[in-house]
């Protein structure tokens, strides 16, 4: 037995519970209710489009056009992370693909063909779905981690300056900077590590569950997409802030003032 499909009334009294947040907004006198209009439309839009797009991609299943989709789901995460940060994408952009793609692909690629041993590495079933969950949880940690970095040392300019020059290398300077905003990143996966099962059941475990299938199977798949996800995040902050060294900083070690949206 499958999981219960939602028909147009049940999508209808999905929708008409958001007037409680609605009306606690509206109560509170937080002047985002249009923002939160406007993000509503585009869920319902980006999901309906995408859920076409996947039926199709699902029912072809070609490794080709599975692949390119998951380059495509990286790409809109670079930018997505860039600008959160408040850091400009024409610097950033390039230096945090490759280290988004490591992050997403040794992960997802270890977990679909050693974990799963599928024969297929490229299955349009687990590649995709479990792409997303690691590819989100990166894009969650990086935000966190690179504007950690970032404001970091640019609030700690004359600390910084002064560990330059009394002789570190820019690598040296970075280190606890570095270390912090690594923490910083990781904290959240490690707290959901410590709690799942006992305060949430998450996506994964609860799809599997509502899909008709053994709640042990469930658990099984959760802890390998949790294991995969902390592999993901570890992986990707210090290598995105690795391989963007060269555009963030001069080679005497300056923060480049021009990598901020705000560029004070």
């Amino acid at each position: 037995m499958g999981a219960v499909d939602l028909s147009t009334t049940g999508m209808i009294m999905a929708y008409l519970v958001l007037i409680i947040p609605l009306g606690i907004i509206m109560w509170q006198k937080v002047p985002i209710a249009g923002r939160v209009l406007i993000a509503i439309v585009r869920m319902t839009l980006q999901l309906l489009l995408v859920g076409l797009y996947l039926q199709f991609v699902f029912k072809l299943d070609n490794a080709w056009l599975n692949g390119f989709w998951v380059l495509v789901m990286i790409g809109v995460a670079d930018v997505s992370i860039i600008r959160s940060c408040g850091l400009r994408v024409r610097v950033f952009a390039l230096p945090l693909m490759p280290a988004l793609l490591l992050g997403t692909a040794i992960p997802l690629l270890w977990l679909v063909g050693a974990v799963l041993r599928r024969p297929n590495l490229l299955e349009a079933q687990y590649l995709i779905p479990v792409g997303g969950m690691i590819l989100g949880n990166c894009l969650r940690a990086n935000i966190i981690g690179m504007k950690n970095f970032y404001s970091s040392v640019r609030r700690d300019e004359k600390s910084f300056q002064f560990v330059l020059a009394q002789g570190a290398t820019l690598r040296e300077a970075i280190t606890p900077y570095l270390s912090e905003a690594f923490q910083a990143a990781i904290s959240p996966t490690i707290a959901t590590m410590m709690t799942i099962g006992l305060v949430s059941l998450p996506g994964m475990m609860t799809g599997v569950i509502m899909g008709g299938n053994d709640p042990m199977l469930a658990i099984k798949y959760q802890i390998g997409i949790m294991i995969a996800i902390f592999t993901g995040t570890a992986i990707t902050m210090p290598a995105a802030v690795l391989l963007a060294l060269p555009r963030s900083f001069s080679p005497f070690g300056n923060l480049y003032s021009h990598i901020f949206k705000d560029n004070r």
